[in-house]
């Protein structure tokens, strides 16, 4: 496997929240994504999922609680929690997850 530039795949997705996947680990997938200033409605998963700033920052609410990680930090949505993005996220988003 070569090497992947993942600021560039972010960049060349069509539009923000759309995801593509860089790699498998496992029974997990590697995404990217490019956030904007707008929010995400909010989800579930059956399984926890990890989400990595590269640049920029997230802002959720996950089980109610305002959670904010910026470059560089890692936050690790558990199994079953409700989570949503709030206003104000940017840049661009690892998230680790099981299919």
């Amino acid at each position: 496997m070569s090497v992947i530039k993942v600021s560039e795949a972010a960049s060349a997705l069509p539009r923000a929240w759309s995801s593509t996947a860089l790699a498998r680990v496992g029974t997990a997938s590697v995404r990217v994504l490019r956030m904007d200033a707008l929010p995400v409605e909010e989800e579930r998963h059956d399984e926890a999922e990890v989400l990595l700033v590269l640049d920029g920052r997230l802002e959720l609410s996950v089980d109610g609680h305002e959670v904010t990680v910026g470059p560089g930090e890692m936050y690790v949505v558990g199994a079953g929690a409700a989570h949503a993005v709030r206003p104000g996220s940017r840049g661009t988003l690892v998230i680790l997850e099981r299919d």
